[in-house]
């Protein structure tokens, strides 16, 4: 049997061995759509109907892994279908996959790369697994809001048990190949260089009867091998933990279980069919088309980075100036990925704290098994400090992280940019500043522009990289290229107070205030943005940001956008800074902080601050403001400054606004984005709601952009 398609490519060995490779053309990588799927079924009819078939060696031809799994793209469409359309496409599917399984002769999958989502339900479907050692396995789909909807519910319980499998789909994390081997969801790892010989020598095996495929087979054709005792004991303490886990704005880990649990006590058809009406219903929630529109989003930034990184020039070497949390940060950061840098400071005990924090995140690294002690010694060769900017001679890029004042940052980059290289990168990690303003009193303002991580460093993915109005496009793209290397996501904005992320956060803050003025419960507030879906509410980030920085961050805006940001009355946050509450960093600030035996601060209620903030009530109508009112009056004034950011071209797309939302202060990602939730709520009733917020001021009135899409009856997404 031969088979030549644009997907699958089919040829015969010595004793009745099909080899079937998967190597779509002109892509990359190997995913699904729906020619591959229909190329598929075609060839499967074809193997099934060859009598000189005696065995299939299903593998990949792309050197990067197997099957990165599904065309988003695809599915995205496919869950805009009525549910019984949906229904009857996965079945399509689960039709050639169980043909596979169904063959009269042993099938063996060869795993190298990634194996992931619908490529690895492929391979469950198949006798034998073998795994190279290198590769990675599992089934993301409830980060994208749904499950595995190609048979994964069906086959991985049966192959390895409901309790195994239900941490699998619903963890949605990727396994290594000692795992995978050691619960039995592969046969066999070897060498990658070795993966193919040793998946055809079990195949032979299997063909020779030496290994029993047909009784594996009758196991996965068969209920799950549990009796009415344990089934209850591992579904309902199941539901009960990833319940409690994932909560209810992420349904689709539990409808996961629910799936696994009603399809257990029936054959593979029967469960397959369980499997798609529940997938169907899961994947019409608003949760899963906002998870799958910030996966699409986070790709599409991705390719906008890569693409402008290559007119960039690579950094080999880095340097920070500042050697505190940040700059150790950024240093653990930068030596962690490869890239050797330099530690700057004016004095031996900063330098040592840097040193430290840098140290402290490697060694976390090493308890959670994720590096080495050797690794770790390594990383911190990579990171030299150094009291004396000649060590700056020779670096490709150098990070200014110093305090957050204009005008020492302006004495800094002056003097570092005296010994560097003439071609050499100079940016600021600035949060607030402009970075033209910056670039003001630099030899080659062109070589500069800004870099703005986020605390800390080593979780936060967003870097907003600020083009200054004379950065070059060289200068920005070798930044951008920088933080790639870093593992960092980047956004380029242009240069305004404040950038996107700031810009956008403060006038949250400034509705906090507002609210506080309005006689409403911090605690409240907290409350009840935090189950609108925000990690933490407006209060206890801004002791978690820290008070003071907060403060200087808003006067900072109040310049830049005094008609909406200067604050008419006294706020919280200006009160908290005069008292000196800062935050955790001081152990007061809206809560009071104590230390937990890891060392972490924990958050409790402190008496003395509902007295603190009561004068502060201009007039207290509070019990006339509903939680709804709540969630309003703060997400209002932060997308329409998102909406602003558009209209001033800070950023040309609103997946980037959402992207740096999501990536850079933790929106929720359930809801998409801001723009995409105010889409999702509808901008005619977001204006509306606006309307009755007149009074509160300029931070309430609604963008032309806004207006003119609410008329139209569009979105942000659907503007162009």
């Amino acid at each position: 049997m031969r088979f030549e398609g644009q997907s699958f490519q089919c040829s015969m060995l010595e004793g009745g061995v099909a080899e079937l490779r998967l190597d779509l053309k002109g892509e990359s990588v190997n995913k699904f759509d729906n020619p591959t799927l229909a190329e598929l079924a075609e060839v499967v009819g074809l193997l099934k109907a060859d009598p000189e078939v005696k065995g299939l060696l299903l593998i990949s031809g792309k050197e990067v892994g197997f099957v990165v799994g599904a065309d988003i793209n695809m599915f995205l469409g496919l869950f805009r279908q009525p549910e019984e359309q949906l229904i009857e496409y996965l079945m399509s599917v689960h039709k050639v996959f169980s043909a596979m399984e169904d063959f009269d002769f042993p099938t063996v999958t060869a795993i190298h790369g990634f194996a992931v989502g619908g490529g690895m339900e492929l391979a469950t479907s198949t006798s034998y697994r073998v795994m190279a050692t290198t590769a990675r396995i599992g089934f993301p789909e409830t980060k994208l809001g749904i499950f595995p909807g190609w048979g994964g519910t069906v086959r991985l319980p049966r192959l390895i048990g409901a309790d195994h499998a239900i941490e699998w789909i619903t963890g949605g994390d990727h396994h290594s190949a000692e795992e995978s081997l050691k619960l039995g969801v592969v046969d066999a790892v070897v060498a990658p260089e070795k993966l193919r010989e040793a998946a055809l020598d079990l195949l032979a095996q299997a063909m020779a009867g030496r290994r029993d495929w047909k009784a594996r087979r009758r196991v996965k054709l068969s209920p799950l091998a549990l009796n009415p005792v344990e089934s209850r004991m591992v579904f309902e303490s199941s539901k009960a933990f990833v319940g409690g886990k994932f909560g209810p704005n992420y349904p689709a880990p539990l409808a996961a279980v629910a799936s696994m649990e009603r399809g257990s006590t029936h054959g593979r058809d029967e469960a397959l069919a369980i499997e798609a009406e529940d997938f169907a219903r899961v994947a019409k929630s608003p949760t899963t088309f906002a998870l799958v529109t910030n996966f699409l989003g986070d790709q599409f930034v991705g390719k906008l980075a890569k693409k402008l990184a290559k007119s960039g020039t690579r950094v080999k070497s880095a340097g920070v100036l500042g050697a505190g949390i940040m700059g150790g940060g950024i240093a653990h950061q930068s030596a962690a990925k490869g890239t050797p840098i330099v530690m700057k400071d004016i004095d031996e005990k900063a330098l040592a704290l840097g040193l430290a924090e840098a140290s402290k995140l490697l060694a976390k690294a090493v308890e959670r098994g994720k590096m080495t002690p050797m690794g770790m010694a390594e990383v911190l060769t990579r990171i030299r400090p150094t009291l004396s900017f000649g060590d700056f001679q020779g670096i490709d890029l150098v990070v200014e992280a110093v305090t957050e004042n204009e005008k020492v940052k302006k004495l800094v980059l002056a003097e570092v940019e005296s010994h560097l290289r003439a071609d050499a990168i100079l940016a600021s990690n600035t949060s607030t500043i402009s970075i033209t303003r910056l670039g003001e009193g630099l030899s080659r303002p062109e070589n500069f522009c800004g870099m703005h991580f986020f605390n800390p460093v080593n979780r936060m993915p967003l870097v907003e990289v600020i083009r200054g109005r004379r950065s070059s496009d060289l200068a920005v793209a070798t930044t951008v290229g920088y933080a790639l290397a870093m593992g960092k996501t980047p956004i380029v904005v242009n240069d305004c107070p404040g950038f996107l992320v700031n810009r956008v956060l403060i006038p949250f803050f400034l509705a906090f205030d507002s609210l506080v003025n309005d006689g409403v419960d911090f605690k409240r507030i907290d409350k009840v943005m935090e189950t609108f879906g925000w990690p933490m509410g407006p209060a206890y980030l801004l002791d978690v940001v820290g008070t003071d920085t907060a403060y200087h961050a808003i006067q900072v805006m109040a310049q830049g956008f005094p008609d909406r940001m200067a604050a008419a009355d006294k706020s919280a946050v200006d009160v908290m800074y005069e008292l000196k509450r800062f935050g955790q960093k001081n152990g007061k600030g809206f809560y009071a902080y104590v230390t937990d035996k890891k060392g972490f601060p924990k958050k409790e209620v402190d008496p003395e601050v509902a007295a603190i903030l009561k004068p502060l009530v201009r007039q207290d109508t509070s019990a006339t403001i509903s939680d709804q009112d709540i969630i309003d009056r703060m997400m209002l004034p932060m997308i329409i400054e998102c909406s602003r950011c558009l209209e001033d071209q800070i950023v040309t797309t609103a997946v980037e606004v959402d992207m740096g939302l999501l990536y850079g202060l933790g929106f929720p990602t359930f809801r998409g984005g801001a723009l995409y939730y105010a889409g999702a709520v509808g901008l005619q009733a977001l204006c509306r709601k606006a309307e009755t917020f007149r009074s509160l001021g300029k931070l309430y009135e609604p963008t032309a952009q806004m207006l003119s899409l609410a008329q139209a009856g569009r979105t942000f997404y659907e503007e162009k």
